[in-house]
């Protein structure tokens, strides 16, 4: 992604956030599909990208800036929204560093999380993860008490530290929303850190810990977004040559949060006039418990790429899709997944899961000027 040797190497250097961003993804298809026709004598019928994490920026960065480069496209737990991602991480920093927690009191925190959610799960997911945590600010307070009433070596301190944990970071003049905060259910153990685009922006020797949520959030966004953040809804030439996209998110993934992806779909939807426009090339499934890696929850899903290609060369839409969790060797959990808004419930009559319409939206967008237009 142009960074080589290490993340140092954007330090001042707007040519390697260029590259990060978007444009060394973008050569290297064009690279690759060269070395496929000299070697096959033709081009390629079909090409596909399939990536996670910063490989999902990359993802969307494919379909909304070189719409010809790929025919479909997975973007796993997608780093899309990434200068306000970053900005998750160093309040989330910022916050540890001033109240820390031990591994303990974390532990109970999740199990916090988990047992005010769990009238809101299935019965084989209940007091285990949280299958859809969005949340309000009377959640948040009632989290924080049943945390509190749990351990009580959490104080004070731990309490407001866990509400702007759990809210997320704000703009500390206006009060605009940068980002949204902590999944209920998840580990704070990887909700921090990966502080190297402040570096980039205002030099290896900046003591990050004084960056504040004012002015110095503007500058980072003002000199990093319109190359990292691949926050365009408008799809429409991606969309009108048959692209197809599957987005998914981890509930439980604090490192690259569900939040920014499911309001990206939803201003898609906005932007093409319907859920339904939106669904006929782009898709997102919220997988239960998944984190930025097995996490507590779902940990097996289906070939998703495979999905893709059926959708684009066969026409075949993926809908229900099997999710499973497998510990040593046995499965723990079995339970089928549909594309948001619509969500896996029980039905007590029959005793098996069944698709309900799920609520739209229900996370705080991230303020506009957060999100940047791109530029070259």
């Amino acid at each position: 992604m142009g960074t080589a040797p290490n993340a140092d190497s954007g330090i001042g250097n707007p040519e390697v956030w260029k590259d990060f961003g978007f444009r060394a993804t973008h050569l290297m298809t064009v690279a690759a599909k060269q070395v496929v026709k000299a070697y096959y004598g033709k081009a390629p019928d079909y090409s596909y990208f399939n990536g996670g994490s910063t490989g999902g920026q990359q993802a969307l960065q494919e379909a909304q800036r070189y719409p010809d480069d790929y025919d479909g496209i997975f973007a796993n737990i997608p780093a899309h929204c990434r200068t306000p991602l970053h900005a998750y991480f160093l309040w989330n920093e910022q916050i540890f560093h001033k109240c820390p927690f031990t591994e303990a009191q974390q532990n109970n925190i999740i199990a916090a999380g988990n047992e005010y959610m769990a009238s809101r799960e299935t019965p084989a997911t209940a007091g285990k993860i949280v299958s859809d945590p969005r949340c309000n600010s009377k959640d948040i307070e009632a989290v924080v008490g049943l945390a509190m009433q749990k351990d009580p070596t959490l104080t004070k301190e731990h309490a407001e530290a866990l509400r702007k944990l759990f809210d997320g970071p704000r703009h500390a003049i206006t009060g605009e929303r940068i980002f949204c905060g902590i999944p209920f259910g998840s580990s704070f153990n990887i909700a921090h850190g990966n502080l190297y685009l402040f570096k980039w922006v205002f030099g290896a020797n900046k003591n990050l810990m004084e960056i504040d949520f004012g002015k110095d959030i503007d500058t980072y966004t003002a000199a990093l977004g319109p190359y990292l953040n691949a926050e365009n809804p408008d799809l429409s030439p991606f969309e009108k040559r048959g692209g197809k996209i599957i987005m998914a998110a981890g509930s439980a993934d604090s490192c690259v949060p569900y939040h920014a992806s499911l309001d990206y779909y939803e201003r898609v939807a906005e932007r093409f006039g319907s859920i339904e426009k939106v669904q006929s090339f782009l898709r997102f499934y919220i997988i239960p418990g998944m984190s930025h890696g097995p996490g507590p929850g779902i940990n097996k899903l289906p070939n998703m790429l495979d999905l893709v290609i059926n959708w684009r060369e066969k026409g075949i839409a993926p809908d229900k899709i099997q999710g499973e969790r497998i510990v040593e060797g046995k499965t723990e959990l079995d339970m089928p997944l549909y594309p948001y808004p619509a969500k896996t419930a029980w039905d007590a009559g029959t005793a098996a899961f069944k698709s309900v319409a799920g609520p739209r939206g229900g996370v705080d967008r991230v303020a506009d000027r957060f999100r940047p237009a791109a530029a070259q």
